[in-house]
């Protein structure tokens, strides 16, 4: 993955169509950027734990222990922070998922700050990488973590 490519063609644009392994087209966007006419079907990535605290209310141990030590790629639903001004929020509620997977988990912390991705986008695009995306194997999880410790599993 030519990670300086990908990144400074995002700094530059605030949006990358990215074909991943599986050949299909991730869409990866600056928060800024998103509106509701781009639809709510976008997830926050983060390369680190602590990102969780810019985009979700506070977090208890247990909370963050599940995030942190999930075996497989999960989605989760939380209820966002309050100072959250852009971004899919519904009802409250935002998408995230920490990538932990190597080359992914480089290329998001390179570009440094939490982006959204709408996953299958069927977008054109010239950028490809062979990596295969966490979020598109068929083991990916989902669940509803909240700030208090209380959890509800909603795929997996």
């Amino acid at each position: 993955m030519d990670h300086a490519k990908l990144v400074s063609s995002f700094r530059e644009k605030g949006v990358l169509h990215l074909k991943e392994g599986n050949g299909k087209v991730i869409t990866l966007m600056k928060p800024e950027h998103w509106n509701l006419e781009l639809g709510e079907d976008w997830i926050f990535l983060l390369f680190d734990l602590f990102q969780i605290r810019t985009i979700c209310e506070p977090f208890s141990e247990v909370s963050l222990d599940i995030v942190e030590y999930a075996g497989k790629p999960t989605i989760y639903h939380s209820p966002a922070n309050l100072i959250m001004k852009n971004g899919p929020i519904v009802d409250g509620i935002l998408q995230f998922s920490l990538i932990l997977e190597p080359n992914w988990n480089k290329l998001l912390f390179q570009i440094a700050q939490p982006i959204l991705v709408k996953i299958d986008t069927g977008e054109a695009t010239g950028h490809h990488t062979p990596v295969l995306f966490p979020l598109l194997s068929p083991g990916t999880k989902e669940m509803f973590l909240g700030p208090d410790g209380d959890v509800k599993i909603m795929r997996g």
